[in-house]
């Protein structure tokens, strides 16, 4: 049975007149006089008028049901998988949406306004897409009949602060003295890779990491769908890749974007995550002048993410094993491995300086590592323990600044 509110949606749209566009105030105005005159025969009451005013306009413009959990500051992902289910995180913890409902014709339009917002397609022939929302919300949709129950939609939203390392220690998530040595190499030029599983926050620790760039450097961001929120960066080119199309478009792939960012200047290229062949040239623009580059990737942890990049490498070029353990060992200084704790908190858990090859392994200097001291309330304390001393200083020296560690 059709809901009150969608009735007055099929009215409003009966009378729009489709040739031009109506900005949201028009929409907003034409929608408010047709719960108006609705009201006159069932009598609503305010605040059921206000509550259908909202969600005609949501389902219009903005995201139908979703839109209250996209407004609401402590959800941090939605879940819909197919019409009949919906969840939400907040606070590490998952939940199910019981104030609404989609079904399959709502959830089919909610996804194709996504996909044209942000002017991308998705559809029988691409049935998988990667893109992101105006606010930056990351977005992962993937039609039927590829997911079986139904067309299903993954959001993971961002803070609308930008997010620092002060912040990030006010969180527990590391100390000031870690803090303030990550500054120092960030400074430095020190290229930088930040690995971690699904959800430690490795693009939110990119960002609070950007903070420290120095304002001088030109920096290109490279993407799937731009999600970095790089603060205090003047000199900044964001690009984003782009899947083929059947109107003729050609994909325009991680790789290609590094190797056009090679010709645009830049002092330091990031890229956003490095998922397989990309990470070979990657590697071949920290290995030829860009210091200060920074990446992240999915690992278990710092050894793990090492393997992962000699695998990468290997699909992006088929050279010796050993060629590609030389290019990471020159290309790359430090390696930083995040953690989702059993308390649902993010940690720096290992901060590792990358220092040569020793018996056909890259040998990991560990610098700093969390430890644990105990549980009070399920909330998991400890300390960041420094293991030893930063062993390639020189570009500190270079740039002049002062470590004592």
């Amino acid at each position: 049975m059709e809901a009150p509110w969608q009735e007055i949606k099929r009215q409003v749209m009966d009378g729009l007149d489709m040739s031009r566009e109506f900005t949201d105030e028009e929409l907003r105005e034409r929608i408010a006089l047709a719960v108006r005159s609705y009201s006159k025969e069932k009598l609503l009451s305010l605040k059921v008028r206000e509550s259908y005013e909202e969600q005609i306009f949501n389902s219009f413009r903005r995201l139908d049901v979703l839109q209250e959990l996209l407004d609401d500051p402590e959800v941090t992902e939605i879940m819909v998988n197919g019409e009949a289910h919906i969840f939400y995180e907040k606070a590490g913890a998952l939940y199910p949406w019981t104030k609404a409902e989609l079904s399959r014709e709502r959830l089919g339009d909610m996804i194709q306004q996504i996909a044209g917002s942000a002017n991308r397609a998705v559809n029988e022939a691409n049935p998988i897409l990667d893109t992101r929302l105006s606010d930056g919300s990351r977005v992962n949709i993937v039609l039927e009949p590829v997911s079986v129950e139904g067309s299903c939609i993954s959001i993971r939203k961002f803070s609308k602060k930008s997010m620092t390392l002060e912040r990030l220690m006010e969180l527990e998530s590391l100390s000031q003295e870690v803090a303030e040595f990550l500054k120092l190499l960030v400074q430095a030029g020190y290229n930088i890779f930040i690995s971690g599983g699904t959800g430690c926050g490795k693009t939110t620790f990119l960002n609070a990491l950007s903070a420290y760039i120095p304002k001088t450097d030109r920096v290109i961001t490279i993407e799937d769908s731009a999600e970095l929120q790089f603060q205090n960066v003047p000199n900044l080119v964001r690009l984003e890749t782009r899947n083929a199309n059947g109107q003729g478009a050609e994909e325009i792939s991680i790789r290609d974007l590094i190797r056009t960012a090679l010709r645009m200047r830049p002092d330091r290229i990031v890229v956003g995550e490095v998922r397989g062949a990309e990470a070979w040239d990657m590697f071949q623009a920290m290995n030829t002048g860009h210091d200060g580059s920074l990446s992240t990737g999915h690992a278990n942890s710092d050894r793990d993410m090492l393997l992962r990049l000699e695998t990468m490498m290997a699909m992006g070029e088929k050279v010796d094993f050993s060629v590609i353990q030389r290019q990471i060992v020159t290309g790359l200084d430090i390696l930083i491995h995040l953690g989702r704790m059993r308390d649902r908190t993010r940690k720096v858990l290992q901060i590792s300086e990358l220092c040569g090859i020793k018996n056909g392994e890259i040998y990991l200097n560990t610098l700093y590592r969390f430890q644990e001291t105990g549980v009070k309330g399920e909330k998991v304390h400890g300390i960041w323990k420094k293991e030893s001393s930063l062993q390639n200083r020189q570009k500190l020296e270079e740039k002049g600044l002062a470590y004592s560690g």
